[in-house]
């Protein structure tokens, strides 16, 4: 934002402008790589849609170098950041996380609270509220089956037991994986080996896919969704497609879906409130936005 060359049209400096320019917030997407983030769409949107005079922008730091942008994070002026891959884990040790990101085992959002760098994991909230939004009383279940046991996982699992899911099934390809989580969060974790998730299906109220199946040029996830009972919810952490296999099936199906692009929006929520003093909505209008830029790409 610049500070200075303001001109009042008299030829004198508006130093009104000059002053709300300098304390204009920014924040910023740190990756390596990030260029291909929407970050920057949906927060820009919120900016102008509240009127908040502010900046959101990518920036592209190698692995080696990261440490050093989180230490001058605040001189570089930024209020706070959004980390992404390969990034979250060195994010949660650089920093002061929450109870969520030292669940999650990473954080992807970091913020200044009394000079202190502080951290969560928005891909809890991002997944619960997009689920809330898609399939309300989808908690009244008591099974839920995860496919997958990687971060993501662990933000889905995390979720689903603070919302009191009593039965987590947790499928992995590698079961060693699921034992670990399992052994990190407690006895309503059941790691399941991958060739038993057909017989988890008929019992499971909610079905969520954390893997990379489905996603573009990936090979779809084969879950034979009538198998489901009639009330189960699909939900599907990948958004390119915007519509997986999976979720067509369940549509089909006529089954309660919530797909990976609304959980981006609503995880990116707490971030902009945390950075720019107003809580964000997540609107027809803005995904319209993002989802029209997502097939443009």
């Amino acid at each position: 934002m610049p500070t200075a060359g303001i001109d009042t049209g008299c030829g004198l400096p508006d130093l009104k402008a000059m002053t709300n320019a300098a304390k204009a917030r920014a924040a910023c997407l740190i990756g390596w790589p990030a260029a291909h983030s929407r970050s920057p769409l949906i927060h820009h949107h919120w900016l102008r849609t509240l009127g908040i005079e502010g900046g959101y922008s990518i920036e592209a730091v190698p692995p080696e170098g990261f440490a050093d942008f989180l230490l001058r994070l605040s001189a570089r002026g930024f209020v706070g950041a959004n980390v992404t891959i390969p990034h979250k884990e060195r994010a949660l040790a650089l920093s002061e996380p929450d109870a969520q990101a030292r669940a999650v085992g990473a954080a992807n959002t970091l913020w200044y609270a009394d000079g202190e760098l502080r951290s969560t994991n928005t891909d809890v909230e991002g997944f619960i509220n997009n689920l809330d939004a898609c399939a309300a009383g989808w908690d009244g279940i008591d099974d839920a089956l995860v496919v997958g046991a990687g971060g993501s996982a662990r933000a889905v699992v995390f979720g689903l037991l603070e919302r009191g899911i009593k039965h987590v099934h947790l499928a992995n390809r590698t079961f060693e994986r699921a034992q670990a989580l399992a052994d990190q969060f407690g006895p309503q974790i059941h790691p399941t080996p991958w060739a038993d998730i057909g017989d988890l299906l008929p019992r499971a109220g909610l079905l969520v896919n954390t893997t990379s199946l489905g996603m573009y040029r990936q090979p779809a996830l084969k879950v034979d969704v009538g198998r489901l009972p009639s009330h189960a919810v699909v939900a599907d952490l990948v958004y390119v497609p915007l519509e997986t296999p999976l979720l067509a099936a369940a549509k089909a199906r006529g089954l309660k879906t919530a797909d990976g692009l609304g959980m981006l929006l609503h995880q990116a929520v707490r971030g902009f409130e945390l950075w720019f003093g107003r809580r964000p909505q997540v609107t027809a209008e803005l995904r319209a936005l993002v989802e029209a830029d997502l097939r443009g790409a």
